[in-house]
């Protein structure tokens, strides 16, 4: 960010601000762009220029401001072709296509010197201007008038000229570039008073690129740098802002809450807190997705709120497995207390993730949030440097919220020694770990609380079972077991020390 959080809510809350109609976008300018100003879009092919300046239109329309389309280098059909690809009307825009002022003698314009159809496309734009008095503006794009300059001295007073008009006018102005200039050529980001750039991030071997914008530059106001995600749908653009720019939310105060299993909540030290983060770790198969989804069912139970992002299984399947363990989550999902959202994993992207989960806590009122599992969410971008940073920044803004945040994290292998490809618990609260071990002739399950922050936790190691009606039981401390958690269980015991495992379970052979 360009200042501190104080001075960005000083400063950026202050003067009438222009909204481009793109929230995110928004936020990220803090309240929009100032009037009376020129701001240059600027971005390859395809990034989604025109797109941007049309919502930036169709915002001022809503609010009962005159705006001004002027195209250089599409027809006006075209022009609302694309609008229309997005259900966007026209007709309340006003839309300049300046080859439609050319005379039959003027039909062969490629002939004129180029000296001449400068002053005459530059006049033409000023005349309109002058005529309708415009409250927003559009100018696409400026590689046309770069062409037709030929000089960079030309071009840069043929700007001065547009420029002081626009500002006489009052106006707030966008002028689009599609960057066919040299990249050394800084002009005109000197002399407009601010910068948007839309980027294109690396190309994944398989799946959809990144789009990333960047407001590069912003004179007089406060605004959030660095790089934001955003896509282009049908409906427009929609920007992600990093959840960094919402740290000025104010931390509520922690309190606990049962996880709906007597043992666990001791095990714990009293349950979950709020505001903080649990990762669940182990071996596929040891019942880490099912421990978090009894903690989100006695969330719903109390009445709260929860979201799950899973990347792991389908909807469907998820609903299935609770239900046969006893967990039941088709009336919360009716209800819409509970969210379930499925991703497609070649198509995320950080940001549109952080901004699914800043909905899910901010509009529909979450309380708890489950991630399953961190390893979905790490190969589905796998191209990206700064992943775990990200995730820091997004456990940032969820324990300002006072949201229980449940993580679910898979380790590689079943028996002896095991390891995570991802190392996120330093990041996390709470630790629980889930392991496999054998007894008996049977594979058993057992977990336990390695670490906590937030309370004095029991330091035990106990066996479990998974099943109805509970779903979730602990069974004593596995007093003659050692070397549970390395992998290499050895038993100093007799076999009735170990649980019955009750009918309905997934190892229901009795002891």
């Amino acid at each position: 960010m360009t200042d501190s959080e104080d001075t960005i809510r000083a400063v950026g809350g202050s003067g009438d601000r222009a909204s481009t109609g793109i929230p995110g976008l928004d936020d990220i300018l803090v309240g929009g762009l100032t009037r009376q100003r020129l701001y240059l879009v600027e971005g390859l092919p395809g990034s989604g220029k025109t797109t941007l300046g049309l919502q930036f239109l169709l915002e001022g329309q809503r609010r009962g401001e005159r705006c001004m389309f002027v195209t250089l280098s599409e027809t006006e059909d075209e022009l609302r072709a694309s609008a229309a690809s997005h259900g966007w009307s026209l007709d309340a825009i006003s839309v300049v296509e300046l080859s439609t002022f050319r005379g039959e003698e003027e039909e062969q314009t490629l002939l004129h010197p180029a000296e001449f159809e400068l002053g005459r496309t530059t006049g033409r734009i000023l005349e309109r201007i002058k005529q309708e008095k415009p409250d927003r503006i559009v100018i696409d794009n400026l590689s046309e008038v770069r062409m037709l300059a030929q000089t960079p001295l030309r071009y840069r007073w043929q700007f001065f000229a547009l420029r002081r008009l626009f500002t006489s006018l009052g106006c707030v102005v966008l002028l689009l570039d599609d960057k066919t200039a040299r990249p050394d050529d800084l002009q005109i980001q000197t002399l407009v008073h601010g910068v948007i750039s839309l980027e294109r991030g690396s190309l994944n071997t398989y799946g959809a690129e990144r789009l990333v914008l960047n407001v590069v530059k912003m004179r007089g106001i406060a605004f959030h740098r660095g790089a934001h995600d955003y896509a282009i749908l049908t409906g427009g653009l929609v920007v992600y802002p990093r959840v960094t720019i919402f740290q000025n939310i104010l931390k509520t105060e922690s309190i606990t809450v049962s996880t709906g299993v007597a043992e666990l909540d001791s095990l714990l030290g009293g349950g979950l807190v709020t505001g903080a983060s649990t990762l669940i770790m182990g071996p596929t198969g040891t019942g880490k997705t099912s421990t978090a989804t009894r903690c989100v069912l006695t969330a719903l139970e109390r009445g709260e709120s929860a979201a799950a992002f899973i990347f792991d299984e389908q909807r469907s399947a998820l609903r299935a497995r609770s239900a046969e363990l006893g967990m039941d989550l088709s009336p919360y999902l009716e209800s819409g207390r509970l969210r379930l959202h499925e991703f497609d994993a070649s198509e995320l992207s950080p940001g549109k993730f952080s901004h699914d989960i800043r909905s899910a806590v901010d509009v529909d009122g979450a309380r708890m949030i489950l991630i399953d599992s961190l390893n979905g969410y790490y190969h589905a971008m796998p191209n990206e440097q700064y992943l775990m940073l990200q995730l820091h920044d997004l456990l940032g803004f969820l324990s300002r919220s006072g949201v229980v945040t449940l993580l679910v994290l898979g380790q590689h292998g079943l028996t002896g020694a095991v390891h995570s490809q991802i190392d996120l618990s330093y990041l996390c609260d709470t630790l629980l770990l889930t392991r496999y071990f054998e007894a008996a002739g049977q594979v058993r399950r057992c977990l336990s609380i390695v670490k906590t922050r937030t309370a004095k936790h029991e330091s035990t190691i106990r066996e479990f079972t998974l099943g109805p009606p509970d779903c979730l039981t602990i069974g004593p401390v596995l007093h003659d077991f050692e070397n549970v958690l390395a992998g290499a269980p050895v038993f100093r015991g007799a076999a009735h020390t170990l649980m019955d495992t009750p009918p309905g379970s997934d190892t229901d052979t009795p002891v």
